[in-house]
């Protein structure tokens, strides 16, 4: 998600891509549960894959990740050796995946179905002779004592940022995280509203014997164009309510 940001600070920059004005994103990591589970602001213009390592090792949750999607920007070669090291299944879409460089230790001869599109043999020798290094890095990046997105960013030749400049403008940092913060609340808010209604639905469509259950599994929690995004929001924890004082259905 990009958003504006109106002043200089710490990753707003303009991309075209996205129009006029500068700007920052917000790199969101969303489980099965469709549960946001870690937030992220980026620079606009870094590429997602760097960023990849730091929201499966530190979202502080109880989630246990095993697997992990994204999107094309978010694949690069060293994500996938990492990933694996690190013990997750790395899972990108891949575009344009002909025009792919793919690897094996064997010859592509010996899988003839992917032979045209397996283009570069592995080089084990390379792979032995910096094992113990990348060993030590893997660690390091699991221990807390390197970020993966530094490491990505330093493998992937990223522009070193300014120390001083980095410190100057960590005010405008926190304003654009407490702003990532925020919408993940709302987004669970979603989620969650979404899922209790839902699942009156589905039970008002099974007592009316119009339920396809075939299509449960293709519906998600995280629609909103019903929910009204403009004015403020007000919680008041006096007024909760529960399951059994929902709003009526619209039939």
């Amino acid at each position: 998600m990009r958003v504006q940001v109106g002043v200089s600070s710490l990753h707003a920059e303009a991309n075209p891509h996205y129009g006029t004005g500068k700007g920052a994103t917000i790199y969101r990591f969303t489980s099965d549960q469709f549960s946001p589970f870690y937030t992220k602001v980026i620079n606009t213009n870094a590429r997602d894959a760097v960023h990849v390592i730091d929201g499966l090792l530190h979202h502080e949750t109880e989630l246990n990740i095993e697997e992990h999607y994204t999107d094309t920007a978010d694949d690069t070669d060293q994500v996938f050796g990492l990933s694996h090291l690190l013990g997750f299944r790395f899972a990108p879409r891949l575009r344009d995946l002909a025009d792919a460089k793919l690897y094996t230790i064997q010859k592509p001869s010996d899988f003839p179905e992917l032979e045209n599109i397996l283009r570069v043999r592995i080089n084990t020798r390379i792979i032995r002779e910096n094992f113990d290094d990348v060993l030590r890095l893997a660690h390091s990046i699991r221990e807390g004592k390197v970020s993966g997105s530094l490491i990505m960013g330093k493998l992937g030749s990223y522009a070193r940022q300014n120390k001083l400049a980095t410190a100057l403008r960590e005010r405008g940092l926190q304003d654009q995280l407490q702003r990532a913060s925020a919408l993940n609340i709302l987004i669970t808010a979603i989620s969650v509203w979404n899922t209790v209604y839902l699942t009156e639905a589905t039970k008002l469509l099974n007592e009316k014997g119009n339920l396809r259950e075939d299509l449960l599994k293709s519906i998600s929690p995280l629609g909103w164009e019903h929910i009204n995004f403009l004015g403020e929001y007000t919680f008041d924890t006096k007024k909760i309510a529960d399951l059994h004082s929902l709003r009526p259905l619209i039939q």
